[in-house]
């Protein structure tokens, strides 16, 4: 099997990892939503939930992104054996590191929910401290999930990236449906620290699988570890930065109406569907890839591959921008709109999710471009993008929310992140010379082409027949599902109609697949 072909299956089955993942994820939320409704006790358990996020996902993301090409020196000039001994080493650090983190989270969880939503006052402010408190724990867990996804990935094992979902989905979901009653949202927050711990159980068959076995070692002058810590710096800073962007919207919302936060955040978890479900697999599947051909002579091969992981990235994220904005009501309303979850509390996700929606391609990008610098080993100059889009951000935020409230914080996103994402690629760039935009604009304006006639069958199919059966949410969802599949199917025809390198190269692998299939 080729290299191409390897990528392409990696990236189908994690795909559908995802698609199922996420579907249990919009069950978690539409939970959520009819349990808890969209007010005071959801803003303040997604405030409570940002607040230990910060920490947990600083872990996650930049633990594996350095480890990946380390590792794989270590495994170069130590072997398996060697490879094994420095990840443990890694693992006892970190957790040395995590319970660090955990402890000064306790001291100082007044001055960080301040910060984070300095709208809060009186009971409201002492039940954010609290849940906060409460959720610190999932730090540890999220350390041990980091380094073993690390290790997993470095084996050219992806799947456990998308699989970890489905423990965590259904804790929250049993929650839920069983003990909501009972313990409040207090018992939510409890539950977002056990959902972390069940990821850490599905993956320990597939790191059994590679031999791995945990031995305590404890070595800080370890040079891959000090490698590693090195390289990690500027990736925490920026994946740090990263969250500051959501923790700036969720506390200056936190000044406006009740249900403001929860808005954000509902919205934003939907425009993140295509992010985590297909981006993350071509990024995640592509990253040791191009980290590989980052080491060669020339960086022809690498250019390659960052102009086909645009491209598809542009295929997928242009029509999901045009679907988004035209079926936004729609795609709140049944998601969303059942038990404390009234019709307020969909226009206001609504009018924010189309916002944001606006920043997606941006979004995908950004993070793409990002893993192109890390296999270049430059973890700073993501770093610095980030500062930038926080500042940008920031004022536009002040600029917007005036006039547009929760609206203009999601706009003020969409903006600062599509703008420095062009800053990333002009960077990258000057680091490397000319990537062939040429290429990538064809292909934008073909999809952005196809997208637009997509977009007017999308709108007339639903919109026409959906109106003999308004109130009914059966029928509804089967209606918004026969316009979405009929929408795709016309867009990926328009695509190989136009001879989309990417969509031609997809149909013949398929073609192919079928063909051994039924030999």
């Amino acid at each position: 099997m080729t290299q191409s072909s390897k990528a392409a299956k990696s990236i189908f089955i994690m795909i559908i990892f995802g698609i199922g993942s996420k579907l249990l994820g919009f069950i978690r939320e539409m939970l959520i939503a009819a349990k808890f409704g969209s007010g005071v006790e959801t803003d303040t358990f997604f405030i409570a939930l940002a607040a230990t996020s910060l920490f947990t996902s600083i872990f996650t993301q930049s633990l594996n992104t350095t480890m990946i090409p380390i590792m794989s020196d270590v495994e170069k000039n130590e072997g398996k054996e060697g490879k094994k001994h420095h990840a443990n080493n890694l693992l006892n650090i970190v957790f040395i590191i995590s319970l660090v983190v955990v402890i000064l989270g306790w001291i100082f969880s007044p001055q960080i929910i301040r910060l984070l939503a300095h709208g809060f006052e009186g009971e409201q402010f002492k039940l954010a401290i609290t849940m906060m408190r409460i959720g610190m724990p999932v730090v540890i867990f999220a350390g041990v999930v980091g380094i073993y996804r690390g290790y997993l990935q470095s084996e050219s094992m992806f799947i456990e990236s998308s699989a970890t979902q489905f423990p965590l989905n259904f804790t929250y979901i049993f929650f839920l449906i069983f003990l909501s009653s009972f313990f409040g949202i207090k018992g939510l927050m409890v539950t977002s620290v056990l959902a972390v711990f069940s990821q850490i159980l599905i993956q320990i068959p597939g790191i059994r699988k590679t031999g791995y076995r945990y031995e305590f070692r404890i070595d800080f002058k370890d040079p891959y570890i000090e490698k590693i810590l090195y390289l990690v710096l500027p990736v925490l800073v920026s994946v740090a930065v990263n969250d500051l962007n959501k923790i700036v919207d969720r506390s200056l919302a936190s000044t406006l109406v009740t249900g403001s936060i929860s808005a954000l955040n509902y919205s934003a978890r939907l425009n993140s569907l295509v992010l985590a479900v297909f981006i993350t697999a071509i990024a995640t599947v592509l990253f040791p890839m191009l980290s590989k051909e980052a080491v060669r002579d020339t960086y022809d091969s690498f250019k390659k591959l960052i102009r086909n992981g645009v491209n598809i990235i542009l295929i997928i994220t242009i029509p999901a921008t045009i679907g988004m904005i035209i079926l936004t009501e729609p795609i709140v309303k049944l998601t969303f709109e059942r038990g404390a979850f009234d019709s307020i509390a969909t226009q206001m996700t609504s009018q924010a999710l189309v916002f944001y929606t606006l920043g997606l391609v941006g979004m995908a990008l950004r993070t793409f471009t990002e893993r192109a610098y890390y296999s270049l080993q430059d973890t700073k100059t993501p770093m610095i993008n980030g500062f930038i889009a926080v500042g940008l951000n920031v004022v536009l935020n002040f600029i917007l929310i005036g006039p547009m409230e929760h609206r203009g914080l999601a706009l003020a996103t969409a903006i600062s992140t599509t703008v420095t994402t062009g800053y990333l690629f002009y960077g990258l760039r000057k680091k490397i010379g000319p990537l062939g935009i040429s290429t990538v604009l064809r292909c934008g304006v073909k999809s952005l082409a196809s997208s637009v006639i997509m977009g007017a069958i999308v709108y007339f199919t639903y919109y026409s027949l959906i109106e003999n059966f308004i109130g009914n949410t059966i029928l509804g969802l089967a209606i918004l599902l026969l316009s979405v599949g009929l929408g795709a199917l016309v867009y990926l025809t328009i695509l190989y109609l136009l001879k989309v390198d990417e969509m031609t190269w997809f149909i013949n692998l398929l073609k192919k697949k079928l063909g051994k299939r039924t030999d």
